[in-house]
């Protein structure tokens, strides 16, 4: 790794902090996020002869006017927007990706050097690249301690063998990758495929990314990362009291009467949404038509949904009776983005389909190995605060989880804190099987597993392909994977940003299967 500016943990100065309930709302479009331009092409290295779309993508200091009555705000951007543009590909064609780190040599949020990965003596600003939910060979997936400092760049393969789905890109660098994305550095990447282009789903125009993500600013309209004060600035959770739609505070969006097509990614540090759509006093209803890794088997009809930080949901909002009415998309009660329906009669469209995609089942039985895996929270004599550990590991301890290539496991995620914890695994997609709460205290004290009542099936908004998951207190959340790709090392975390970021992080390892 390179030597550079060594890390600050000075806590930011005092700001007045901004109030955005006394901004005006609704005064402000959505964006909507470009999508990114081929720059070239480069020999496809699994077919000689052929040749793969190449792009090329900087990270960039920018300035983001995120409401009309505030100033720019200081913000680094993928090709200098935030969110970044939209990668989009195409299921079975690859494509090459140069991430280019084109940042400042200082940081601008505070940086914690007792973090693993952020010591002083390491550069202030690094970079590495994760497409999220993306199946990729491990040199191209974003390992944390790869990382690059300004000036260097490194160019990812994405072979794109996967079924079409909602993805996004972000910044996983060790130690700061919570401050690398608050400060913007995230989009959206989609995959399409034949099988979802035939089910006719609203498209051009009528597909909208929707990226949430909260912040807290000063009232000069800058980013304020907390801090807690001490001389070890890490905080253990960020809710900012601002939630930005693809980077507008409360904007609003002219529709037509007709059916939308709405993906929306939680791209926040901490926060999980409940989201509702309301017209007037009342909950409109909506269809969820896919989750983190594509479509479901049907739609699920809803009224309200729960994300958590890294989950994704593919939406359907139907404004067809709605001509010259208004629709607020909520957090609980906080309105986050209105649809202005325009007057007039529904336009006429094919119906929604009443299935969408097989999803077969994997079997528990399925599974050659079972994984009892906890989520814990410990004090830390050393740091003088808590730590936050999978299985009583911390990041640099050898790897434990080193499941075989195209073997089936189950991961079983005893959560022993009273955190929801959303659970990222690269490389892999995986199935919810389904949660059971148990008697923690009684874990805790003498190791001994007391289940308690039945166990509960995944919501219908789970029950398609997952990357993401949430686990609940006091619950043993169930996953089965098949580990099927790639063999190498990878990650698995909770993508709560500061809980990996203060060793919720743990390396797995693929394996190739042992020969008898």
């Amino acid at each position: 790794m390179c030597a550079g500016t060594v890390a600050s943990s000075a806590p930011e100065p005092f700001r007045a902090p901004l109030h955005p309930d006394a901004l005006a709302s609704f005064v402000d479009p959505l964006p909507i996020p470009a999508v990114l331009a081929q720059a070239a092409t480069r020999p496809d290295p699994l077919r000689p002869g052929e040749t793969l779309p190449y792009y090329r993508v900087a990270m960039r200091e920018t300035e983001v006017r995120v409401h009309r009555d505030l100033p720019p705000t200081r913000m680094w951007g993928y090709e200098g927007a935030v969110p970044g543009p939209i990668l989009e590909a195409r299921r079975g064609r690859g494509l090459f990706v140069e991430w280019v780190n084109e940042l400042p040599a200082a940081h601008f949020l505070p940086i914690d050097p007792s973090l693993h990965g952020a010591q002083a003596d390491q550069p202030q600003v690094r970079a590495v690249v994760h497409v999220h939910g993306a199946k990729v060979p491990p040199e191209s997936d974003g390992y944390p301690e790869d990382w690059y400092p300004p000036g260097r760049s490194k160019t990812s393969h994405y072979p794109n063998d996967q079924d079409a789905a909602t993805l996004w890109y972000h910044d996983h660098a060790m130690g700061i990758e919570r401050l690398n994305q608050y400060a913007g550095l995230f989009g959206p990447y989609f995959v399409r495929d034949a099988e979802e282009d035939a089910l006719a789903l609203p498209r051009g125009p009528y597909e909208i990314p929707v990226m949430l993500f909260d912040r807290l600013f000063g009232a000069d309209g800058q980013l304020i990362y907390p801090s807690s004060g001490a001389d070890l600035p890490w905080v253990s959770e960020v809710n900012g009291d601002a939630t930005l739609v693809n980077g507008k505070l409360r904007p609003y969006l002219d529709v037509e009467p007709r059916r939308y097509r709405l993906r929306v990614i939680n791209a926040s540090n901490s926060r999980t949404y409940l989201l509702s759509f309301v017209s007037g006093a009342k909950p409109a209803p909506f269809q969820q038509i896919g989750s983190d890794q594509g479509l479901l088997p049907a739609p699920a009809a809803l009224t309200s949904m729960m994300l958590a930080p890294a989950e994704r949901a593919d939406l359907i909002v139907d404004f067809g009776s709605l001509g010259g009415a208004t629709v607020v998309l909520h957090n609980q009660t906080v309105e986050l983005l209105q649809f202005r329906v325009a007057n007039g009669p529904r336009v006429r469209e094919a119906p929604l389909p009443s299935t969408l995609r097989r999803v077969a089942r994997i079997p528990a039985s399925a599974a050659a190995k079972t994984r009892m895996l906890t989520l814990s929270e410990h004090r830390d004599r050393t740091k003088r605060r808590m730590v936050m550990l999978l299985n009583d590991k911390h990041w640099h301890e050898p790897v434990t989880e080193t499941p075989e290539l195209d073997s089936v496991e189950i991961w079983s995620l005893m959560n022993l804190t009273e955190d929801v914890h959303p659970i990222h695994l690269h490389l892999v997609r995986f199935q919810v099987l389904d949660r059971q709460s148990f008697d923690t205290d009684k874990y805790m004290a003498t190791g001994k597993l007391v289940l308690e009542g039945p166990p509960v099936s995944p919501e219908a908004g789970e029950m398609g392909w997952k990357d993401t998951v949430r686990a609940h207190p006091t619950f043993i959340t169930r996953i089965i994977a098949k580990f099927e790709g790639y063999a190498g090392r990878y990650v698995w975390h909770c993508h709560v940003l500061e809980h990996a970021a203060n060793e919720m992080m743990r390396p797995f390892e693929v394996v190739a299967r042992s020969t008898p």
